[in-house]
């Protein structure tokens, strides 16, 4: 029996193989399939992530599939955006195996069903059929055949996008599944690539396979400047999350990175909206409307972001934690390599690109810090923040946990869909406000959860 924890807010992760296993795998494959046969479809291409357990898990799911009467298209090692390229370019579902940037013990799966990310009640209504194992087995079992998209992935991204000049970039894959793909496309586009922990490795021996830390930067920085080149790239594990350094060692954002995205998709599309998350900066609304954008704001997480995105057919969105959607020229999911691409043909227009990423609006602020909390406890926390908020002069946002905005900064208290904790994240036009704003909200989180405390 699986644990019922291992079932996210957006996609499957856990222990290998304390929380899953083949077993698991091979049900969630049974079940899935089930799904694709009620939808009319036939096809299901999977793929799999460097980590060490992933292929066990990739065969066990195929079996899975393949019992349930649905034919698979097995793409192999591949970067989460890929399997999305194929769910969109073959068939319209897919699974990938990944546990993104988790642990290196860690594995999971992310579900793509009818051109849709199944999460939230979905996710939970497949659990309960999984749970009840009552799984038809059709008499005409599926096909399994191999498939590599790696040409049709590069050629695709080299046909649309076209940098101004050759530039020199150092590219950071930790290791992850990325370093097999992502290099390639970007000598493609005609960038001369310097490669940092390419090679793919399950252990990650060199740092976490996470952009959205400052730590896992430092030796991309230093190869930066070492090498010469215009900026560095990192990639996360599974290849959907891109982070940005200049070769002034400074780190650029996602949210900073949106702003010079929706500022170039603007000049083309004026008035068209742009979804960000209520982790970005509040200097990111404020570029977007003066660019001739209209500003979305919308929950955290890949899967909602990407869903709000759709809602309002905006051509952009983006996330704090690094996944960027393009609809236009592209498919409309998150891609760390596509988004690189994108954010270099845009620079390639200067004569130097760190100096454009440094000039771009910023303030001071925290990092996403996070307060731990009971299981169960951080959305009751979230939940009578949202209740007790009061703040003249400011504005209050509860879309997604508590986000006060006053004018020259803002605060957000919310509750993590994937850790037993609250996220907690500060920002000022000066290190005065923000550390006013820090103790305002801290403040009125202590009145709800005394022993609150940042870790």
């Amino acid at each position: 029996m699986h644990s019922p924890g291992i079932f996210k807010a957006y996609d499957i992760r856990g222990v290998v193989p304390g929380a899953l296993d083949g077993e698991f795998a091979q049900h969630l494959g049974l079940a899935f399939g089930e799904l694709v046969r009620r939808e009319g479809e036939r096809g299901v291409a999977v793929g799999r992530d460097g980590r060490l357990s992933s292929p066990t898990l990739a065969d066990s799911l195929i079996r899975g599939l393949m019992t349930s009467g649905v034919d698979v298209i097995e793409l192999g090692a591949v970067t989460t955006p890929m399997l999305y390229f194929a769910a969109h370019t073959l068939v319209r579902s897919g699974i990938q195996v990944t546990a993104s940037h988790n642990p290196r013990d860690h594995n999971g799966f992310k579900l793509t069903l009818g051109g849709r990310t199944l999460h939230g009640d979905d996710l939970q209504a497949l659990r309960r059929r999984i749970d009840t194992a009552a799984f038809a087995t059709p008499t005409d079992r599926g096909t399994a055949k191999r498939v590599d998209v790696l040409d049709a992935y590069t050629e695709r991204i080299a046909a649309d996008v076209r940098p101004h000049r050759r530039m020199r970039v150092v590219l950071d894959c930790g290791n992850g599944v990325a370093g097999a793909s992502a290099p390639r496309v970007l000598r493609a586009i005609g960038c001369d690539v310097v490669e940092l922990y390419c090679d793919v490795d399950g252990r990650f021996p060199n740092h976490h396979p996470d952009p959205g830390d400052p730590r896992n930067l430092q030796a991309l920085i230093a190869k930066v400047q070492q090498a010469g080149a215009e900026l560095g790239l990192a990639l996360d594990g599974d290849g959907d999350r891109l982070g940005v350094v200049t070769r002034t060692g400074h780190v650029i954002y996602p949210d900073r990175q949106l702003m010079l995205l929706a500022q170039d998709l603007l000049a083309r599309a004026p008035g068209a909206s742009i979804v960000f998350d209520v982790k970005s900066s509040q200097r990111l609304p404020q570029a977007i409307a003066a660019a001739g954008g209209r500003p979305v704001m919308g929950p955290s997480g890949y899967a909602l972001v990407k869903q709000r995105m759709q809602e309002v057919n905006a051509p952009l969105a983006g996330e704090m934690s690094g996944h960027i959607f393009f609809a236009e020229r592209w498919f409309g999911f998150d891609d760390g390599t596509y988004s690189a691409c994108r954010l270099l043909e845009i620079l390639s227009r200067h004569d130097d690109a760190s100096a454009v990423l440094d000039a771009l609006p910023e303030s001071c602020s925290t990092p996403e810090m996070h307060v731990p909390c009971a299981d169960g406890e951080a959305h009751e926390v979230a939940s009578r923040l949202a209740q007790m908020a009061d703040f003249e002069g400011a504005q209050v946002c509860t879309l997604d946990g508590l986000r006060v905005d006053w004018g020259d900064g803002f605060g957000l208290v919310r509750a993590s869909n994937t850790n037993p904790v609250l996220t907690v994240r500060f920002e000022g036009q000066t290190a005065e406000a923000m550390q006013r704003i820090e103790r305002e909200m801290m403040a009125l989180l202590r009145r709800v959860k005394p022993d609150a405390h940042l870790a």
